[in-house]
């Protein structure tokens, strides 16, 4: 909550290496805002709510919290399946099975399931690029 990307890491980066900032700012954003606005079979859907939900839940479990997020909206839009799946990937990459992987999202296309493996690994990223990035900070003060 008091070091966030937008306003704290991007600046930085760029600071100490140009233009670096803003190509990882725009990785992250084409991984956010990808939608198909599709969930399973149901067509012209606004994921941005569920897509939100992983990208914080997923800086939840790294202990990066905002105020400003209302996390009920995690406990209603990641069922407990989805949640394994998450924290195991993000945390434990090499206990991740092909079971856990099917376990969540029965009816879900595997594109979707892509899609979740690619906004968790790029929140993971930035969660870890906060820390190194806060760190940074406090030693250059």
């Amino acid at each position: 909550q008091d070091y966030t990307w937008e306003d704290h890491g991007y600046s930085l980066i760029n600071r100490l290496y140009p233009d670096v900032g803003q190509l990882l700012d725009e990785k992250f954003q084409v991984v956010y805002n990808l939608t198909y606005n599709t969930i399973a079979m149901h067509c012209g859907v606004d994921t941005s709510m569920l897509r939100r939900a992983i990208w914080n839940y997923v800086h939840c479990v790294f202990g990066i919290r905002y105020d400003d997020y209302d996390y009920g909206e995690v406990n209603q839009l990641l069922e407990r399946s989805l949640k394994i799946y998450i924290k195991t990937v993000a945390c434990y990459p090499e206990k991740t099975t092909k079971r856990i992987y099917t376990q969540f999202w029965r009816h879900f296309k595997h594109s979707e399931k892509v899609h979740i493996n690619l906004l968790l690994l790029e929140a993971r990223m930035q969660a870890a690029l906060l820390y190194a990035l806060r760190a940074v900070t406090r030693y250059m003060t």
